[in-house]
């Protein structure tokens, strides 16, 4: 049996941190712009040297992330919001129209690769911050959907729903207080896994001019607006490069270990389930060896 390992936790921890921070508290302490110097030129108080058009990389920096850490949470935050609930309803209805009505709209999305989607929409129109959350987000929502339905079809078929149904029991009880929370561990994998999606289909979309201005300070921007100045001043392409690298990685890795201890928790020190009579288990009385009622 696998044992929890605290150390993929404080990996996870020291990585996202990093990226997390910048995103979080770089804009605080970012400062005023200074004069902008040459293009891709490093020293003269330019720590990570300068941009394609002359701004300070490291300030760059510091407010580049606050954009695509919040979109990216805030889509993959309403993508499960709204897929949870329909995917619940189709796998907890005894009506197939419904199921039908629910999952068919759904499958013709899912078909669509999500950058596409993303882009053919931007064709129509030109999304801010707010619709670029919304696109992600419905990009999203299909496969989160389907994978909410196959888990909680698999769940409704316990003989425990089946007796909370004998019991009178209704579908909004039976669908938060049982099937939902025997999702739980699946719901937070796919979550981590989705998160990371999402970073690389934002950052994405940013790089390529969707949903933020062309000289924003803004992550994915900066790796796409200063890769012609890679071989002369590559800090202002790698630096927010790693950053995103950095935050997918460092959120994989806490998710990872969130279920880790999760799987783990109730095991003995062998990664065993506690017997009675062992560390934290007791035996009756009456039962234990060589003791006779």
């Amino acid at each position: 049996m696998r044992r929890p390992r605290p150390g993929r936790f404080a990996l996870g921890v020291t990585i996202v941190a990093v990226p997390l921070v910048l995103a979080l508290l770089g804009p605080v302490f970012a400062g005023e712009p200074g004069p902008r110097a040459a293009s891709f030129t490093s020293g003269d108080g330019h720590w990570l040297g300068t941009d394609f058009v002359g701004r300070d990389v490291w300030r760059l920096v510091l407010h580049g992330g606050r954009p695509v850490v919040l979109t990216a949470l805030a889509a993959t935050a309403l993508a499960c919001l709204v897929a949870l609930p329909v995917g619940l309803a189709a796998a907890l209805t005894r009506h197939r129209w419904l199921e039908e009505l629910l999952m068919r709209p759904l499958d013709v999305l899912l078909a669509v690769p999500s950058l596409l989607l993303v882009l053919l929409a931007a064709t129509v129109y030109s999304p801010g911050p707010a619709g670029l959350v919304l696109l992600v987000a419905a990009a999203n929502v299909p496969d989160a959907a389907r994978l909410v339905r196959a888990a909680a079809a698999e769940a409704v078929t316990r003989p425990a729903v089946e007796a909370l149904r004998l019991q009178g029991e209704t579908r909004w009880r039976i669908a938060v207080g049982h099937v939902g929370r025997s999702l739980s561990r699946t719901l937070a994998a796919d979550a981590g896994t989705r998160l990371t999606g999402v970073l690389y289909l934002v950052a994405t979309a940013a790089f390529l001019g969707v949903g933020v201005a062309p000289d924003a300070a803004d992550w994915a921007v900066m790796v796409d607006r200063n890769r012609a100045g890679l071989f002369v001043q590559p800090w202002a392409v790698v630096v927010p490069a790693l950053l995103i690298v950095a935050l997918t990685t460092g959120t994989n890795l806490l998710f990872d270990a969130a279920l880790d201890k999760d799987r783990d928790g109730g095991r003995g020190a062998a990664g065993l389930p506690a017997e009675p009579g062992g560390p934290g288990g007791t035996v009756p009385h009456h039962t234990q060896k060589g003791v006779h009622p």
